[in-house]
């Protein structure tokens, strides 16, 4: 019987790697972009948001608050990096979103699984690096290697989760080539290159199409794809130590703090209401990679769940951002 003996969630924002110098070409981004969720769940354009926007944002944007924010956070990110190296796990199942890495137009599941024995990060060559905005550019370490970087796969317990998901009435899709030209995406790596995960520990990524319509899985099916996913762990029979984590999130690219302490409550009390009535509105853009957090928290359910810490990286005066948040199950 394999055992869960940690989990852990973290944001992987640009934002949070890029240094705080680049949080102003962040928000300039932020200016551009037509279609930014806002409190409501409704999307706005910028000069929308800064007729909504709270007389105090200009007090987090102040570069002192910005130097401790950002400070925090790579504390935060240690923290979660120490616990992953005390635990020792033998494989590591990382539940992430693809963002258009490795599934394109051809299709996109809702939730898929790999069999094969690793996955590779490509990294963007350098002319695709030159045409990247400055603040993702400056973050790229944070997710890619300065090489291809094979990533070993648990293609054991992938399969038989599949399978065991598959049996409790999840369509999954199966695939065990990675399409050439295409990367393991962000999500899946961010634990590596930022949390730690030694290189030769296997991860089984977790699919979940959060971010592109129309199948989007709700809040209440991701909680239960969670719970499957724990009960197919410990019915394996390997022996096996594993990590769950979590990868993404919380509000982003417009900053809900209110979203975000639900989430967050709903996870430490615990209480899986909070987390299941959450609508698809609410979860668009970036805000869907909640979707990521809340099956984690349906596969850690009864561990103790940590916030680490909480910072809303308010970037802009529309209150534009990322929610950073850090979790740990024991």
């Amino acid at each position: 019987m394999a055992d869960v003996v940690l989990g852990i969630a973290s944001s992987h924002t640009p934002q949070l790697s890029s240094g705080v110098d680049m949080w102003p070409d962040h928000a300039e981004r932020d200016r551009r972009n037509p279609r930014l969720l806002g409190q409501d769940a409704e999307y706005h354009t910028y000069d929308e948001l800064l007729t909504l926007a709270g007389p105090g944002i200009e007090r987090e944007l102040d570069r002192g608050v910005w130097d401790a924010k950002y400070g925090r956070c790579q504390e935060a990110v240690a923290e979660l990096a120490g616990r992953l190296g005390q635990a020792d796990p033998d494989v590591a199942v990382i539940i992430g979103d693809d963002q258009r890495e490795l599934f394109l137009d051809d299709g996109i599941p809702a939730f898929a699984f790999f069999a094969g024995d690793a996955l590779v990060d490509m990294p963007p060559s350098e002319e695709a690096l030159e045409r990247m905005p400055r603040g993702i550019r400056a973050a790229s370490w944070a997710v890619h290697a300065g090489r291809p970087q094979r990533h070993p796969v648990g293609a054991g317990l992938s399969l038989h989760l599949a399978a065991e998901l598959t049996g409790a009435g999840f369509d999954i899709t199966v695939f065990t080539r990675q399409p050439p030209g295409r990367s393991l995406g962000h999500a899946f790596t961010f634990p590596r290159y930022r949390l730690g995960l030694p290189a030769a520990t296997p991860i089984v990524p977790v699919f979940i199409n959060t971010y592109y319509p129309p199948n989007v899985p709700s809040a209440e099916r991701c909680y239960a794809l969670g719970q499957a996913i724990r009960r197919a762990v410990e019915s394996w029979d390997a022996g096996a130590r594993v990590a769950v984590i979590a990868s993404g999130g919380l509000s982003h690219f417009v900053v809900d703090e209110v979203l975000d302490h639900r989430v967050l409550a709903g996870i430490t009390r615990p209480d899986a209401g909070l987390l299941t009535s959450l609508s698809r509105a609410q979860l668009r853009s970036g805000t869907s990679e909640i979707l990521n957090w809340i099956a984690a928290a349906g596969a850690l359910e009864g561990l103790a769940a940590t916030v680490i810490d909480y910072v809303p990286g308010y970037r802009s005066p529309a209150g534009t951002g990322a929610g950073m948040a850090f979790v740990s199950w024991e």
